[in-house]
């Protein structure tokens, strides 16, 4: 099964976001910031990072370019409401899809879909 790591600090988007991606087949693992988030990249696997860009503590960018050393073969997504904000993040994390809100559910479903299609799905090293 494929393993999301959602990094969101909005309580209901975070819940919201990770009951969509369950039920279409997903094993997700939520937080609420990148600091919660990096502990469990170093200890466990998780093929995809699913990310706000703005959260406290850390923003999901740093977050992404902490995780692709812990974990480079991690895919990661970003997700946000800021547009200035998206720029920045291909300019910082180039191999990161951006995702903008608002967008629908079946919007992130399929992009997460496309991340792992037949073929693609990472090795289990």
């Amino acid at each position: 099964m494929i393993r999301i790591l959602l990094a969101e600090d909005d309580q209901v988007m975070r819940e919201y976001l990770a009951r969509a991606l369950e039920k279409s087949g997903y094993a997700v693992t939520a937080v609420d910031r990148g600091t919660a988030a990096l502990p469990l990249i170093e200890a466990e696997r998780f093929d995809l990072l699913l990310s706000d860009i703005v959260m406290p503590e850390m923003d999901g960018i740093e977050l992404a370019q902490r995780a692709a050393e812990i974990a480079p073969d991690m895919r990661i997504m970003f997700i946000t409401g800021f547009a200035a904000v998206t720029l920045k993040a291909g300019k910082q994390v180039p191999q990161a899809r951006v995702l903008s809100k608002p967008f629908h559910l079946r919007d992130l479903v399929l992009e997460v879909d496309r991340l792992f299609e037949a073929g693609q799905i990472p090795s289990l090293n």
